[in-house]
């Protein structure tokens, strides 16, 4: 069982080489944006029933910070989180596009139920750890994505202090802190496997 989770916030392009598969800008500060609470799932093996007749369903595999209390200036990161875990950030991309283009709101494209599924939650190693420890997305048993925390634009300590300033945290706020290279395509029938440190963290097969 997910935790009761207060807000959902998610950064956007926080790799340079998403940023770039996707013919996006590199931003200059972090790109935030919020999910319903209602699209948190638990990657428990289960299926997740995902839009199937709205477009392009991608996945987006992530790192998943989880705040422990309320943020104050100057806080660290391991002052701030007590647990972590691996997510994906399901998009219907053929829809973002449209409401890019058409300067609306991403909620349509990433705010819908499940698209914010978490494997179960482990103890905050500490940021210098999660820096250097990889993590994995497989799909169908091939891995499709790699990356780890010191190849993002804006580290953890950046997101946190930029949140915290800008909207705030308290305890249960969660984030997802961007994706690498190698998102795609999910289709029904895909199974999806989150590895930290090539420990397998969680898995759902998209029903």
């Amino acid at each position: 069982m997910i935790e009761p989770v207060r807000n959902v916030y998610c950064v956007g392009r926080n790799y340079r080489l998403h940023a770039a598969e996707l013919g996006n800008a590199v931003p200059e500060e972090p790109m935030i944006f919020l999910k319903p609470t209602h699209a948190v799932a638990l990657m428990d093996g289960s299926r997740l029933a995902l839009p199937q007749d709205r477009g392009s369903l991608h996945f987006e595999g992530e790192i998943v910070i989880r705040i422990a209390k309320s943020y104050e200036a100057g806080m660290s990161v391991d002052e701030l989180v007590d647990a972590m875990s691996l997510g994906i950030d399901f998009t219907l991309r053929d829809v973002q596009s449209v409401i890019k283009e058409k300067g609306h709101p991403w909620t349509a494209a990433k705010g819908f139920k499940n698209a914010a599924p978490l494997a179960p939650w482990i103890p905050f190693p500490g940021n210098k750890a999660v820096k250097e420890t990889p993590f994995t997305v497989l799909k169908n048993g091939s891995q499709v994505q790699w990356g780890k925390a010191s190849d993002m634009i804006f580290s953890l300590q950046e997101i946190v202090d930029y949140v915290g300033r800008h909207y705030g945290l308290a305890e249960g706020d969660i984030i997802f802190t961007g994706t690498p290279e190698g998102v795609g395509p999910a289709e029904a029938g895909d199974n999806f496997e989150l590895f930290w440190n090539e420990k397998s963290m969680g898995s759902c097969m998209i029903g």
